[in-house]
């Protein structure tokens, strides 16, 4: 075979060779152990949450080694890309404070590495699909849709191992002459990769996570390029980190299947391969089961879930955080006050296995991030998530700034600060105790206060806006001595046949009238921020209500 004359008559029209690319794209001048990483998502659907597992590995990696962490686009698919797919993904990204030192942005690339779309390298990665058919290395094939789908019919019925390879590989050595008569007819083709291997043997290879291991060869002979010339994810992710300089390649362990046939190109092509780190699915709990959150099944599997329930971007980068190193949680808690971006974040700490998607994890690391905040903190978030997913409760907090952050201060600061919240969804119901507009009072009074109107009515009498709390308390002592409930509650405790109940109960029937709950933030600060006319006419509803 005329390797030479079949390179030029399937690429006559490329020029450059492999060393005017490598021109194009020198060497990183980086410090010693960088790391460059990417992450490099195809625009067929929306943001997957199991994403953030590779993409924050990847951003920790570089941030943390003084390397570099890139976007690129992986849209050779064309056929699955959904409109606005790669705006959403960027924004995704954005939204969530995953920044890219270069890659794709929405106005075009940020970078000398680029271009970060893969559609937009076809010239490139023909330059070196041609290398690869100069060395022999790759051929021409013009097997129909209809003859793959028969050889896939031979080899289910003889057992054998499906794909294109030995006897079943038609087109792998037939003659220049057979090639330029198909090529004379126009007939479509992809280019095939030449495969030497074998799975008579064995490789052996040390992933990051999952340690070392042992994979059969692979003797397939994959497509590199598609009948349009566009490559596979194959050929393209290999050729693009090579000139991109990455070193460490973060993705699902959906993709060791086909890991041999990437190191394979990487040693057929000459380049020194990256290392690779395989992060076994997000699983969820379904029944007594487990499996991969689906996006056709689990709306938590969409980012996008939430941002539209209000999880705070750090609440998310948190419980990220949790799942990917066992040694997160021991940090936090002596790292109270620290950024989790401050945590030395090691994928030796990462799981094998997998991880197990909680969402009473995930609300509890949300409460916790939430309750750290400070109350100009949470106004300023709630009012941007709510401008987007609730207006009715954005006109109201944005109606008067001042009441609105006094609200939200309630409670914070100190070591118990109250964990009300945990996404920004919850906070129309927290919130709706102070704006008479969307209060509702539940009136789950305690059964055992038989005097709760009474109690009602000599608070309405005794209150004063302009008590102290130190006051207000005590006209409620009062209240409890004269129906004989005990001051203290561990009073009522060591002599409970002394006492109708105790200074909980009295507090617990003032705060379901006040509130319109038997939970809430402390009562006091609620009656200053309602003001007297709304806490008399609140207390005045309650009294009618438990007088019917």
């Amino acid at each position: 075979m005329d390797y030479k004359k079949l390179a030029d008559i399937l690429f006559p029209d490329v020029t450059d060779t492999p060393e005017d690319i490598y021109a194009k794209y020198p060497k990183r001048e980086l410090p010693e152990g960088a790391a460059v990483t990417r992450m490099a998502p195809s625009p067929t659907g929306f943001v997957h949450f199991g994403s953030m597992f590779p993409t924050i590995t990847s951003e920790r990696l570089a941030k943390q080694s003084g390397g570099v962490f890139y976007l690129r686009i992986e849209d050779t698919d064309a056929k699955r890309e959904v409109e606005g797919g790669v705006e959403d993904i960027i924004e995704t990204f954005r939204y969530y404070g995953i920044e890219f030192d270069e890659g794709a942005t929405v106005d075009g690339d940020k970078g000398a590495y680029g271009p970060y779309r893969q559609r937009q390298r076809k010239d490139i990665y023909h330059v070196f699909a041609k290398e690869l058919v100069l060395a022999g290395n790759a051929y021409p094939c013009f097997c129909t849709e209809e003859e793959l789908a028969d050889i896939h019919t031979q080899q289910e019925a003889q057992k054998a191992n499906f794909g294109y390879y030995g006897q079943w590989a038609k087109w792998r050595d037939r003659s220049l002459e057979d090639i330029e008569a198909a090529l004379a007819k126009g007939m479509p083709y992809v280019l095939r990769f030449r495969s030497q291997g074998s799975v008579e043997h064995k490789i052996k290879h040390t992933d990051l996570i999952k340690g070392d291991l042992e994979l059969t060869e692979n003797d397939i002979d994959h497509v590199l390029l598609k009948s349009d010339g566009i490559p596979t994810y194959h050929f393209a992710h290999v050729v693009d980190d090579r000139l991109m300089g990455t070193t460490h390649v973060v993705r699902g362990d959906e993709w060791l299947s086909t890991l041999p046939f990437h190191l394979q190109l990487f040693d057929t092509l000459g380049w020194k391969r990256p290392k690779y780190l395989h992060i076994s699915p997000l699983m969820k709990m379904d029944g007594d089961s487990k499996r991969k959150l689906s996006k056709r099944k689990d709306p938590e599997a969409a980012m996008s879930f939430y941002r539209s329930e209000g999880y705070p971007v750090d609440a998310v980068y948190e419980y990220v955080m949790t799942t990917l190193n066992s040694n997160f949680e021991e940090w936090r808690r002596a790292n109270k006050e620290a950024s989790a971006r401050d945590f030395k974040f090691s994928h030796k700490k990462m799981s094998v296995s997998g991880s197990l998607f909680d969402q009473d994890k995930l609300t509890d690391v949300s409460k916790n991030v939430i309750s750290a905040m400070d109350a100009d903190t949470v106004y300023e978030q709630v009012t941007a998530w709510a401008k987007d997913y609730d207006k009715e409760l954005y006109d109201i907090l944005t109606s008067d700034e001042n009441r609105a952050k006094s609200i939200f201060a309630i409670g914070r600061g100190g070591n118990k600060p109250r964990k009300d919240l945990s996404a920004w969804k919850d906070v129309r119901d927290y919130v709706s105790i102070f704006y008479p507009t969307i209060f509702k009072a539940e009136n789950t009074f305690p059964d055992n206060v038989k005097e709760a109107s009474l109690v009602l009515s000599d608070f309405a009498k005794t209150y004063n806006e302009n008590d102290d709390m130190d006051t207000w308390f005590s006209k409620i002592k009062e209240i409890c001595v004269k129906y004989g409930y005990a001051e203290k509650t561990g009073d009522y405790k060591k002599e409970p046949e002394k006492y109708n109940g105790h200074i909980g109960d009295i507090s617990s029937v003032i705060r379901v009238a006040v509130t319109g709950r038997t939970n809430s933030p402390d009562m006091y600060a609620v009656m200053q921020i309602i003001g007297r006319e709304e806490t008399l006419k609140r207390i005045d509803d309650a009294i009618e209500f438990l007088n019917r």
